[in-house]
């Protein structure tokens, strides 16, 4: 097989894209299984979040959701994207994932399936979202439940680290801002 038709075959299924304009370009498999195009989320104020099941920031999930319930008939969508890429605290398979977050934590916000956030096999949404500019910081994921606010138009508007808890005034904030516009 030709290395064009290769790589054809790669952005067409969601591996690879190239230069993306914005989130809108991926396709994202949900925790059902499902391949699902962000930009299906377009017009929305998008928060992504990567989460882990045995770690000290699970309990944000409670928050997570509390947002989620506050503003998702203002325009947010909350979009979790487990990950084990620290300390193995996200060993679980999806179904394990998913049934943990309804039951725990009432998660109503879409799941999608376990990637790598960081590293060698770092999902290319991933990859695109760490090297933006944005007036936070950019790099590397440094710990689960970093959070990544994005504008109606796909672009990545703010970052926050872990500790920033999903009800702070920082985050809140950014998220009324992005809703006013």
């Amino acid at each position: 097989m030709k290395a064009s038709l290769i790589f054809l075959l790669l952005i067409t299924f969601g591996a690879v894209i190239e230069n993306p304009e914005s989130i809108y370009e991926f396709k994202m498999e949900n925790i059902d299984g499902e391949k699902i195009s962000l930009d299906s989320y377009k017009g929305k104020a998008i928060l992504i979040v990567n989460v882990a099941s045995k770690c000290g920031y699970t309990p944000q999930y409670e928050g997570l959701q509390a947002l989620y319930e506050k503003y998702n008939d203002d325009g947010l969508v909350i979009l979790g994207f487990p990950a084990n890429n620290f300390k193995g605290q996200e060993p679980g398979t999806d179904e394990e994932i998913k049934q943990f977050c309804t039951l725990e934590y009432g998660v109503e916000f879409p799941m999608f399936s376990k990637v790598s956030v960081k590293g060698d096999d770092q999902a290319e949404l991933f990859k695109y979202l760490t090297a933006l500019d944005n007036p936070d910081f950019k790099g590397d994921i440094k710990w689960n439940f970093e959070k990544f606010l994005i504008s109606k138009e796909g672009k990545l508007s703010r970052r926050f680290r872990s500790q920033t808890k999903p009800q702070s005034d920082e985050l809140v904030s950014a998220i009324e801002n992005e809703l006013s516009k």
